[in-house]
């Protein structure tokens, strides 16, 4: 099981966005370099509010490519790093993933996926109704996330688009992934 690198991004101050560079690099136990939500702990803007010493699960955000052409049947337009993700991915089921799988990307770089995105009003924000695009309802009623997921580095490296990715589940049972 494995996939593709499409895009990477970053961005050194707070923002929705995040523009897309030629190669980031990812530092252990810390996230992207030069990324503002680099760090050991929390470093979102709400988690802070509730308690700065919360450890940073959310280093790495990756999410899949396939949603902006799933989303784009319903009208919206989004490209690379324009929902703030880290890594734009293609041809791996990042959803479907377990809790601990690990990313290996490139020839160095492995990011153990911690959980799912929690999507917030911002989205709205950068185009009004995507929201309810990437948190909907299953047909069993649950609620369903699916603005990527996150993770934390285990093993630095330079990451690149054109990247391969290979997945390696954790030892079973599973367990599956919950927003972070």
């Amino acid at each position: 099981m494995g996939g593709t690198v499409t895009a990477v991004s970053s961005n050194g101050e707070y923002s929705f966005t995040k523009p897309n560079r030629e190669s980031i690099t990812l530092l252990a136990g810390l996230g992207v370099e030069g990324d503002v939500h680099a760090g050991v702990t929390v470093k979102h803007r709400s988690r802070v509010a509730q308690d700065p010493t919360q450890p940073n699960l959310r280093q790495v955000h990756l999410i899949h490519e396939e949603l902006f052409e799933e989303v784009a049947g319903d009208g919206f337009r989004v490209a690379a790093g324009q929902l703030g993700e880290n890594i734009t991915t293609r041809g791996i089921d990042l959803l479907g993933l377990p809790t601990g799988a690990l990313l290996r990307i490139g020839d160095d770089a492995v990011v153990e996926v911690t959980g799912l995105r929690n999507p917030c009003a911002q989205i709205d924000n950068f185009q009004k109704g995507l929201l309810k695009e990437v948190v909907g309802r299953g047909e069993d009623g649950r609620i369903v996330y699916r603005a990527g997921v996150m993770g934390v580095v285990k093993a630095g490296g330079v990451v690149r688009p054109g990247d391969a990715i290979a997945v390696e589940l954790p030892d079973r049972p599973h367990r599956a992934l919950e927003r972070v």
